[in-house]
């Protein structure tokens, strides 16, 4: 069995194609890697790529959009919806085939050293891979964003994993990780109000006593003049997305809010849509081998 690693970079450009292109094109560059998705949205002004491969290609081809990330991008000009901190925001490793979480935690490890070194980029470790338990949620790392680091990097709790404890003023810092999927997904609600969008997030997430899985923030779209619950389900085993779109439209009744759709950002595991059919059809006894594509697939 092949030894495959995903890989899903968060870079903040969401809105220059041309820049987009650049950038996903140093992965497409790279022999033995595989191209999964990209996804971008402008009112986030932020991109989703996910790749696998081996991880030797793996660790080559992120290197190769950092690269490209860091002389396209200037954060110093950057504005967007979604909370960043980086040009290069964050770098997940997910273990997909014959790899372990402990490898991909060292690839993580690598990659980060090698960034800071090559860019001059603080960089953060989170997840699985994190150095100290404070630094394993994100959300902890990326508070205060990248206008807030300038001061928030020089606290001895917030030295970097790697690098100088110095903002790079043009690239930002960046976070690199290991962990297991996450699905990456957004409810859009009937209101341009988004107070009540982030009451409602803070009802559903974790954090606020929702779902134990769940991590919420309500967003602005402002090319619809709607906004949205943005939604990260970090283990959607334990917490299904059906799971988590039922409590925003429960959260969302409480303000005369009707929700008006839903969307994923790059990709998820069919189980999480298999968990949804069965929730929302009552399938009773229903198993992965009656969809026929896999049987076909196998």
């Amino acid at each position: 069995m092949a030894r495959i690693v995903e890989c899903v970079p968060n870079f903040s450009e969401g809105r220059n194609k041309e820049v987009i292109e650049k950038i996903v094109d140093a992965v497409k560059c790279i022999s033995g890697i595989k191209l999964l998705d990209y996804s971008s949205d402008s009112d986030h002004n932020r991109t989703v790529v996910t790749f696998l491969g081996e991880p030797e290609k793996v660790e080559e081809a992120i290197l190769a959009m950092a690269s490209e990330v860091y002389n396209s991008i200037d954060m110093r000009c950057q504005e967007g919806a979604h909370p960043r901190m980086g040009a290069l925001d964050v770098v997940p490793f997910v273990p997909i085939s014959d790899v372990t979480m402990d490898e991909c935690v060292e690839l993580a490890k690598r990659v980060g050293s090698e960034i800071s070194i090559k860019f001059d980029v603080p960089v953060y470790l989170y997840e699985k891979a994190a150095s100290v338990a404070y630094r394993e949620n994100l959300a902890a790392i990326r508070k205060g964003q990248y206008e807030g680091f300038f001061e928030k990097i020089k606290e001895v709790k917030w030295i970097p994993d790697y690098g100088r404890a110095k903002m790079n003023a043009k690239a930002g810092c960046v976070a690199i990780g290991a962990r297991v999927p996450l699905v990456a997904f957004n409810v859009n609600l009937s209101t341009d109000n988004l107070e009540i969008a982030d009451k409602i997030a803070r009802g559903v997430r974790n954090i606020g006593g929702g779902l134990r899985f769940v991590k919420a923030m309500g967003v602005k779209l402002e090319d619809r003049n709607i906004v949205q619950v943005s939604m990260n389900l970090v283990n959607y085993e334990k917490t299904g997305v059906y799971k988590a779109f039922e409590m925003v439209k429960m959260e969302a009744k409480r303000y005369g809010v009707p929700v008006i759709g839903s969307e994923v950002i790059g990709l998820l595991p069919m189980d999480a849509l298999i968990q949804s059919a069965q929730y929302y059809l009552q399938i009773e006894d229903f198993s992965m081998n009656q969809i026929l594509e896999k049987r076909i697939w196998e």
